[in-house]
């Protein structure tokens, strides 16, 4: 109840990010991954990623915004620095003035948010620093952690209330997929051990004799990383109409020890504890030799109106294309127009049951080209949380000050020039590790390919920090074409390649 009550104060607190608001205000970011931190572990660099939220920095721009950023390590100042020069029409050092930077001096696999719990005398700190009457708080996923949080500073959470979580994960998302009347693969209801996933895969092979794969999903997994493939080939002899449903059962309870993964470092003993904690569903994988995978991007304000605001084209890798290593904006124009209208229906169908702030929705497109001229869609799931789209497109918006046009799914300038992006928070090599950012930003100008913002096109980089002991890097690329943002992509890389 006392969090419902603090929830009402967004109404009037809220103001959206493309307008100038000239009130006082003070916005809390505690960019913390509350996810399964095993899970997370499988992502080289992850503690890292809570820098990917720094381009919220933009609400600076704003005279009267007060910031405080927590982040689990200290920050380089030459990365808070480099953030804060791309405000435009600002002078830095007066954005400078009104950013206070936390740190919990603490790398554990811990989530940020609890860190802070931990840590009464910064919570404190914290709280002396805010007007609990203009203030509200901004995360990267919403957790009872995060609600705590909330209590315990006694200041709102522009973010989903903990108690709909359900509707983000994959039995939730196919549940609001079916209330839409939105197209999605076949697939089970969420199970947790392996007799009964076993179980209702063999229902869907039953239902769907057809099918070559299955994909196993974790119910709460990241970036792909929780996926695995069932092949059904080695299990022709139990095939529909070759055997009994228990013994197809069995057999693919056997198989399930060789599932292939799509992190590298997974194994089945790990794989099946995971099952037992979080859950699991088996879906029919979609088959396709042209086959793609975009994704529609929505926001629900505290007043729960729906904007819709992007469609990417996920580049995507790993053993079966399953997890997510980038995007372009925007998303291909033979299918952009239908994913934002089916994205706009699902986030309506959210805002109804009380979901607030970013949500996402993935889709597989396929395309047969000796049958339908249109591309068949599905969609795969729902993210209730920012991702790896939302920082590409923070960029954007910063750099350019420019708005997306639901009417054509194109982003333009203030001049009406539109503009792409290709993005990425897998930019690696082995031969990068021990650069600094003072050295990326040295390569960068020396070939001129920072973001030009008299031009309107370059490269902005997030992930900094991952750069000298991973090797990592994450880039936005912008440019007045798809082509012209895809070539400053490479030659970024190929700056990268040739320094060192």
């Amino acid at each position: 109840m006392q969090f419902q009550q603090l929830q009402t104060r967004l109404k009037t607190l809220w103001r959206s990010p493309d307008e100038f608001d000239v009130r006082d205000c003070q916005v809390l970011i505690v960019p913390s991954l509350s996810l399964d931190q095993s899970e997370l572990q499988k992502i080289a660099g992850v503690h890292y990623y809570e820098e990917r939220l720094l381009f919220s920095l933009a609400r600076l721009r704003n005279p009267y915004t007060r910031l405080i950023y927590v982040t689990s390590q200290p920050l380089h100042p030459s990365i808070v620095d480099y953030y804060l020069e791309l405000l435009p029409g600002i002078p830095s050092s007066h954005a400078r003035d009104r950013l206070d930077l936390f740190a919990t001096y603490d790398a554990s696999q811990k989530p940020l948010t609890q860190k802070l719990l931990e840590r009464p005398r910064l919570l404190e700190k914290i709280r002396r620093r805010l007007d609990s009457d203009h203030a509200y708080m901004v995360c990267f996923n919403a957790t009872p952690l995060e609600r705590e949080l909330a209590l315990k500073l006694e200041i709102p959470l522009l973010g989903l209330d903990p108690d709909l979580l359900y509707w983000g994960t994959k039995g939730g998302s196919r549940q609001i997929f079916a209330e839409c009347g939105v197209p999605h693969p076949d697939g089970s209801a969420l199970v947790n051990d392996v007799a009964s996933l076993a179980d209702v895969t063999a229902d869907l092979w039953e239902r769907q004799p057809d099918l070559q794969r299955i994909v196993i999903k974790l119910n709460e997994g990241f970036s792909g990383e929780g996926n695995a493939l069932l092949n059904l080939a080695p299990l022709a002899a139990v095939a529909p109409s070759q055997a009994t449903h228990g013994e197809r059962a069995q057999q693919i309870q056997q198989a399930f020890q060789h599932l292939r993964f799509q992190c590298p470092t997974e194994t089945w003993t790990h794989f099946e504890q995971k099952i037992h904690k979080l859950g699991a569903i088996a879906e029919a994988f979609i088959e396709g030799d042209v086959k793609r995978s975009p994704s529609a991007q929505g926001h629900i304000n505290p007043l729960g109106e729906v904007e819709m605001l992007s469609t990417h084209d996920q580049v995507l890798g790993g053993p079966d294309g399953q997890i997510f290593l980038g995007c372009s904006f925007p998303a291909d124009e033979g299918y952009r127009l239908r994913i934002q209208e089916m994205g706009a229906a699902i986030g309506k169908n959210l805002a109804q049951k009380g979901a607030l702030e970013r949500y996402g929705v993935d889709f597989v497109a396929v395309y047969h080209p000796d049958q339908d001229p249109q591309w068949e869609l599905h969609a795969i799931e729902i993210n209730l949380r920012k991702g790896g789209t939302t920082h590409p497109l923070m960029a954007l918006k910063l750099l350019t000050d420019g708005n997306y046009s639901p009417a054509d799914g194109l982003f333009y300038t203030r001049r009406g020039q539109p503009k792409f992006y290709r993005a990425s928070d897998n930019v690696q090599q082995e031969r990068y590790r021990g650069l600094l950012p003072s050295d990326l930003m040295d390569i960068i100008v020396s070939d001129r390919l920072h973001f030009n913002s008299i031009e309107g096109v370059g490269a902005a980089f997030h992930l900094m920090g991952c750069l000298s002991e991973y090797g990592k890097l994450g880039l936005t690329s912008i440019g007045n074409s798809p082509e012209q943002a895809e070539e400053i992509y490479h030659q970024v890389v190929a700056s990268l390649d040739r320094a060192t």
